[in-house]
């Protein structure tokens, strides 16, 4: 039972991810001992103990009352699988042969690591309001970004098939320019491959398309996104506010009614 109950403990848990980490980044080199993946299986199968060690400490109900606890159960379950799959050889098995990149989905027993940062549930709740504040704008956005990509798509898929080809070609180079990577880049060989005047236009097209797109709504975005991440924080100080200026306030009144019975 005391042996069982070490699973239990979240530094022990997170030296194991920690080590386990360190062995997944050691197997993606070249010449590695073939004892480092059997390393890995020994992981998988001490996180499988965890498991079932949780469950049947907090019980199913309680178990799955956890996001984290889901988390870890889906991470643990996919390792498993491919453990399963390493040691019933099904790499001979062509109908089952694509079950074999669960192997790769191994990398995401790291992400167990994020759950011990410190803070981090307030972090993940600011995400979720920033997220809840945003996406209003950013739907804005992405219509923006998908009407200009079929409108370009239309003016220079002739010109410049490259980028411009497909509607989803075009959405992506758009994107690229939204983003403010080598965005001169497309209006110059636009430039090269036109007369003057259509140089003229493209390039003044595509600078409208960098500032309405790029700085304007890019920077929209993340000053949304961010006020709405520190607004939570905000709050909780104006609740700390409000309640130690009712205690002032509560602590005035007494001080009056004692001065007023002397």
């Amino acid at each position: 039972m005391q042996a069982g109950k070490i699973f239990l403990n979240d530094k022990f848990i997170l030296s194991l991810i920690l080590l386990n980490s360190i062995v997944i980044f050691v197997q993606e080199f070249n010449g590695i001992p073939h004892f480092v993946y059997y390393l890995d299986n020994i992981f998988t199968l001490l996180f499988f103990i965890e498991l079932i060690t949780k469950l049947n400490y907090y019980g199913v109900r309680n178990y799955w009352k956890s996001n984290w606890n889901k988390l870890d159960f889906v991470l643990i379950t996919i390792a498993c699988i491919s453990l399963l799959l390493d040691i019933l050889n099904f790499q001979h098995a062509v109908s089952l042969e694509f079950l074999t990149t669960l192997r790769v989905l191994r990398l995401f027993k790291s992400f167990r690591l994020i759950k011990f940062v410190p803070n981090i549930n307030s972090i993940i709740a600011g995400v979720n309001n920033a997220i809840k504040a945003s996406y209003i704008v950013v739907l804005a956005f992405f219509i923006l970004l998908f009407i200009i990509s079929v409108l370009t798509c239309s003016l220079f898929k002739e010109v410049a098939p490259e980028y411009f080809e497909t509607p989803l070609l075009s959405l992506y180079s758009i994107f690229r320019i939204f983003s403010i990577e080598g965005w001169y880049e497309i209006p110059d060989l636009i430039a090269e491959r036109t007369s003057a005047f259509v140089s003229f236009l493209s390039k003044l097209y595509f600078v409208l398309i960098l500032f309405g797109g790029g700085i304007l709504g890019m920077s929209l975005i993340n000053s949304i996104f961010v006020d709405a991440m520190v607004s939570d924080n905000n709050d909780d100080l104006e609740r700390e506010i409000r309640s130690l200026s009712e205690k002032i306030e509560s602590l005035t009144e007494e001080i009056k009614n004692i001065k007023s019975n002397i």
